[in-house]
């Protein structure tokens, strides 16, 4: 068990919300929590997530690595100084919790749409995130609704796994995240760290037939790789095309 100062242990316990609450026990028994466990034990498939409810009420969580019992390296989760946590139980102290208006700023100026996936929803399922994420750049002004997104539910914990898996998570520098996929998808120059470019594909309506046609053809894993050939292939089509027309016109 964490030995802890009464007073901290008993702002910890007033933590009620099931999720952070199940994080918080857990250290407090245990010493810290690893995604296995959180996975395993608790059954929540984002671990991510529960770790990331734990640092938005303001509690200072420390990521360590360690190995499974398979050898797979994996994330392990304990408090770090807790001396720097206003202890207000539901307050989200180290970021503040996006205000209702923010959202609806964004929404009449972008529309109800995932930046990530660009797929228009309703605005109930769309998420207010930090373009530069909290941990990295600090609480952002909300006079200026740049500095965040709107993101549909599967596209935040993709976000949230991928930039607690960035190198830059630990070296902490914003204008990094700044020139990244996941913070600026419509303008970017890397993901995460990679020389990489991406394009969402969203089928609706008719168009789900022809998704299902490309799953027949690849497999639920190769869909990638097949567009890929596609696109190639047509290119090339393309540009002999090109070429043949030039040819004749002289």
């Amino acid at each position: 068990m964490v030995k802890l100062p009464k007073k901290i242990r008993d702002r910890l316990e007033a933590v009620s919300a099931k999720r952070p609450r199940t994080v918080i026990q857990h250290i407090l028994k245990h010493g810290s929590i690893s995604t296995q466990e959180l996975l395993e034990v608790y059954g929540y498939e984002h671990p991510l997530r529960a770790i990331r409810d734990v640092r938005e009420l303001g509690i200072p969580i420390v990521t360590t690595k360690a190995k499974d019992k398979t050898g797979k390296s994996i994330a392990k989760y304990r408090f770090g100084d807790l001396t720097k946590w206003d202890g207000i139980p539901g307050k989200a102290s180290g970021r503040t919790a996006l205000a209702k208006a923010l959202k609806k700023a964004l929404i009449e100026k972008f529309g109800t749409r995932c930046f990530i996936y660009l797929e228009t929803m309703d605005a109930a399922s769309l998420q207010v995130d930090h373009r530069v994420p909290y941990e990295i750049g600090g609480e952002t002004s909300t006079e200026n609704v740049e500095n965040f997104m709107l993101l549909c539910p599967s596209a935040n914990r993709a976000k949230s796994w991928t930039c607690e898996h960035c190198a830059n998570w630990i070296r902490k520098d914003p204008s990094f995240c700044i020139r990244c996929f996941w913070a600026h998808p419509e303008d970017y120059d890397h993901v995460a760290g990679k020389s990489q470019k991406v394009v969402t594909v969203v089928f609706t309506g008719d168009e789900i037939e022809d998704y299902k046609r490309l799953i027949s053809i690849s497999g639920e894993t190769g869909a990638q790789a097949t567009i890929k050939r596609i696109l190639h292939e047509k290119f090339n089509d393309i540009t002999i095309q090109r070429e043949h027309k030039k040819e004749y016109r002289q």
